[in-house]
């Protein structure tokens, strides 16, 4: 499914907020894990802060992008970025590339943006996962199950642990991720067409103020009436305070008793997150 092989050469950008320059030596550990792993990093111009929280402009951080995507080496492309400033570099992208391209972009939290405007503006599938999950506390596992999808053929990266909250069956295209991040979509020609879809939300920061505004916008759009369940991940603030109500609760109260839903600990912001295909068809039973 991913055209990747041993000796590919793989794009490093930056779409969302800038690496400090702090972050140089980590950085280096990622670049020396992924040679290792048989891959040829190479690196955007715009990787990190000039200014503030800027390494270019959203239109030299898109025209980064988009050289990876244009050059026929590269076979997938990785954002190590996250933060605010993903979305001002989707009116720059050349969608019509996009579609035509085999390759895979690969991120995750703030970059749910461009992932979701990709499956949108073009049907292709993109990979919601940090790379730098390569060099964190479960790297041993992390560059274990990384390989194997990539080279042996497995889904180690994709598989993971679930448990139905209501319903028996979910299936559909998955769409979503970061549940901020993908509100910036709302209103603009990136939000993806959620009917019968399957939607995948989590979120690092935030308590129950803040995910009773999300889920209240996503219902009053009429989103929880289009799809055909959800999936959600960790949320991290909210499990490490054990808010009351819990993230499972809150949802519950807006998508009624008859939406399916599942509950995964393994697809978030942890280090030890696996990876989701939006833009894929999944099926899950219980």
């Amino acid at each position: 499914m991913i055209n990747i092989n041993k000796g590919s050469k793989v794009g490093i950008v930056c779409c969302s907020n800038g690496q400090s320059k702090s972050n140089k030596g980590k950085i280096a550990v990622l670049e020396k894990i992924l040679t290792g792993v048989g891959l040829i990093p190479v690196f955007s111009a715009f990787i990190y802060e000039r200014d503030g929280a800027f390494s270019g402009s959203g239109m030299e951080r898109a025209k980064a992008l988009m050289d990876f995507y244009h050059d026929d080496e590269i076979k997938a492309i990785f954002d190590i970025s996250g933060g605010d400033l993903a979305n001002e570099v989707l009116p720059y992208l050349d969608f019509d590339c996009i579609t035509k391209s085999s390759k895979y972009f690969w991120g995750y939290s703030d970059l749910t943006t461009i992932l979701n405007a990709i499956y949108a503006q073009t049907g292709t599938p993109s990979v919601l996962y940090q790379i730098r999950n390569l060099i964190y506390d479960h790297a041993d596992t992390q560059i274990a199950h990384f390989y194997s999808t990539l080279f042996d053929g497995t889904h180690a990266l994709y598989d993971f642990d679930y448990t139905f909250i209501q319903g028996h069956t979910l299936e559909g295209i998955v769409v979503g991720g970061n549940i901020r991040c993908l509100l910036k979509l709302a209103g603009t020609p990136f939000w993806p067409d959620m009917a019968n879809k399957v939607l995948l939300l989590e979120s690092f920061g935030g308590t129950v103020p803040q995910m009773t505004t999300y889920l209240n916008q996503l219902k009053q759009i009429g989103v929880f009436d289009k799809i055909s369940g959800i999936i959600l991940g960790t949320f991290t603030q909210m499990e490490e305070q054990q808010c009351v109500p819990s993230i499972v609760e809150l949802v519950k109260h807006y998508t009624g008793e008859q939406l399916p839903i599942i509950k995964t600990n393994q697809i978030g912001h942890g280090s030890d997150s696996k990876a989701v295909i939006i833009g894929s068809q999944v099926y899950f039973k219980s």
